[in-house]
């Protein structure tokens, strides 16, 4: 498991890094500015789950997950605090249905 750092979008540009998807997960800061792109390389779509941390008069709110078509790509987010951060480490947790031939990159604008 990775913790991605946030690479911030800017007027002279940006030439993002991707990193393999761990296959036990990635983590990264929740921001309202923060989102994820993920490329599935892959000949099978894949689902990323965000596991979600927050409750609504005391009933848990359901994770969000994202199917990513084979050999596409899907930005997800933005990733805001009171909804994703872990409690134990205030991080978002992300998991991989599959990691095979996963890229992800966390990007802040």
């Amino acid at each position: 498991m990775a913790v991605l750092t946030a690479q911030a979008v800017s007027l002279s540009g940006l030439a993002p890094s991707y990193a393999s998807a761990a296959a036990g997960g990635d983590k990264v800061t929740p921001s309202e500015r923060t989102f994820l792109h993920v490329k599935n390389g892959a000949g099978a779509p894949i689902t990323v789950t965000l596991t979600a941390s927050a409750s609504v008069r005391g009933q848990a709110v359901g994770n969000i997950t994202v199917s990513v078509p084979a050999s596409g790509d899907r930005m997800i987010g933005p990733l805001p605090a009171d909804l994703l951060a872990g409690p134990s480490d205030g991080l978002v947790p992300i998991g991989y249905s599959s990691a095979t031939s996963v890229t992800v990159a966390a990007l802040r604008i």
